[in-house]
């Protein structure tokens, strides 16, 4: 059964434009964090969307395709895992997430942020506890943070082969962590987090 969000309500407390942000990528042990930030349209509303964990993958994938379609605007950004590393992941989801309010055309009046850090935005900022179960726009942006991330670790499989990347996503699981035993980390592991110190 499809899960029904408030309809815009939150939006429509807001001045226009108004976007949703959320990130992908704050707890892996690899792996860059993404942001998305999604100005959707009222009058070509999508149905089902939700925060992007309760949602099944080929239910993710269509709902990006109809969010990129529908949506008045809707930008990406990331930030490295060097950056992750230099800044801390608090700041690099920051630096994620103002490139991508940086992408979107025009600049939003207000951001609605999933959670309760006020990070440093190029707009004004209201943050939203589990946003991303309430907020349509903020659910939108879990969606496409979710699948772009998803996309790319499943390039880093390849590219990094024996980690199970494709499968974890980089978050620590048993199996992430005996490949870390057995093959140490790779490029694009968080070096200085505690299970790359400790070897998993």
């Amino acid at each position: 059964m499809i899960r029904v969000l408030p309809d815009m309500r939150l939006e429509g407390e807001c001045p226009a434009p108004v976007c949703g942000i959320d990130e992908a990528g704050r707890g892996p042990w690899a792996g860059p964090v993404y942001a998305a930030a999604v100005v959707l349209d009222p009058d070509r509303p999508i149905v089902g969307l939700d925060d992007s964990k309760r949602l099944p993958h080929p239910r993710r994938a269509v709902l990006e395709i109809e969010i990129k379609t529908r949506a008045l605007a809707w930008g990406l950004g990331f930030a490295s895992v060097e950056e992750v590393i230099a800044l801390n992941i608090l700041q690099a989801t920051g630096l994620a997430m103002r490139r991508a309010v940086a992408a979107l055309t025009p600049a939003p009046a207000l951001a609605l942020v999933d959670g309760n850090y006020v990070f440093d935005l190029p707009c004004p900022v209201r943050t939203v506890v589990r946003g991303d179960a309430i907020s349509a726009s903020i659910a939108a942006a879990s969606i496409l943070a979710k699948t772009a991330r998803d996309r790319l670790m499943v390039e880093m499989d390849a590219a990094h082969p024996g980690y199970g990347f494709a499968a974890h996503k980089g978050y620590g699981t048993a199996v992430h962590a005996r490949a870390l035993r057995e093959l140490g980390p790779c490029a694009i592991h968080r070096m200085g987090w505690g299970p790359m110190r400790a070897g998993a």
